[in-house]
């Protein structure tokens, strides 16, 4: 049935940044139908009932729809049954689902090789995402103010891999001392290469999206935030509730900060 509040669905909904995005759209004036993507309905249940006890009346509705980003079969019945139940229209997509395997390569993690997490990372945050995207588009194209948000990180900017001058900067940015095997820890640690790199892939696929999609109308941003490593969720939550809103439309095709466009 197709729906007059604004369709949303956003994956990785059940937790984190994800949760906290849910929960700014949920506690917005504006009605929103807010759908869950979550590998596991169940999860995605648990966090509606905790949701609804923090925030008991909105004017906007909830629900869980079963999205695995290392699946196409499950993106594609994702999508399908969105396009049932919504007539055919989805007005935002909010591409949050995401991980990091770099700490499971051995030998400090759970053994998994190189080539594996990398592989992993790369299939979890920017193909399941891109496939997700392109099934998606069609829907999007039915919404009369489509938008198309990709979740990337304060870490994949490639400008800020130049910045030593603070406690992140140097974590992330330092070399390590001369010598093999390199740790997973302190100063130049590796432990985030896997997922930086992913995200700064995600951020040129955000670019291409907005191109793709430039004459179609569809307003698409990706949101990041400052590697400080303690920012809370919920300033991502609401940054994301933001651009959803409108209020950072003069920043299309860039990545959003809270406070600012995040350098490239």
């Amino acid at each position: 049935m197709a729906s007059n509040k604004e369709i949303v669905f956003i994956t990785g909904g059940n937790t984190g940044l994800g949760y906290e995005v849910v929960k700014a759209l949920y506690k917005s004036p504006r009605p929103y139908e807010i759908i869950l993507g979550c590998r596991a309905v169940s999860k995605g249940e648990e966090a509606i009932a905790t949701l609804q006890k923090e925030i008991p009346e909105s004017a906007s509705t909830l629900s869980v729809q079963q999205a695995d980003l290392e699946s196409d079969a499950s993106l594609e019945q994702a999508v399908a049954a969105i396009s049932a139940i919504h007539g055919g229209r989805l007005d935002v997509l909010i591409n949050n689902g995401g991980a990091s395997f770099d700490n499971d390569i051995a030998p400090h993690g759970r053994a998994m090789s190189v080539r594996d997490a990398f592989n992993k990372m790369w299939d979890v945050n920017v193909s399941g995402t891109h496939v997700l995207t392109q099934l998606a588009a069609p829907l999007l194209l039915q919404s009369s103010a489509p938008r198309l948000l990709f979740v990337t990180s304060g870490t994949a900017t490639l400008a800020e891999t130049e910045i030593f001058d603070t406690p992140m900067g140097r974590r992330l940015n330092a070399s390590p001392p001369a010598g093999w095997p390199k740790g997973s820890a302190g100063p130049g640690m590796m432990a985030v290469m896997g997922y930086r790199s992913a995200k700064t892939g995600l951020n040129m696929v955000m670019r291409e999206w907005a191109r793709i999609l430039r004459n179609d109308g569809v307003k698409v941003w990706a949101t990041g935030s400052r590697p400080r490593g303690a920012l809370d969720p919920s300033v991502g939550g609401e940054t994301v509730r933001e651009v959803v809103e409108g209020k950072r439309d003069g920043e299309v095709g860039k990545v959003v900060r809270r406070d600012m466009v995040q350098p490239w």
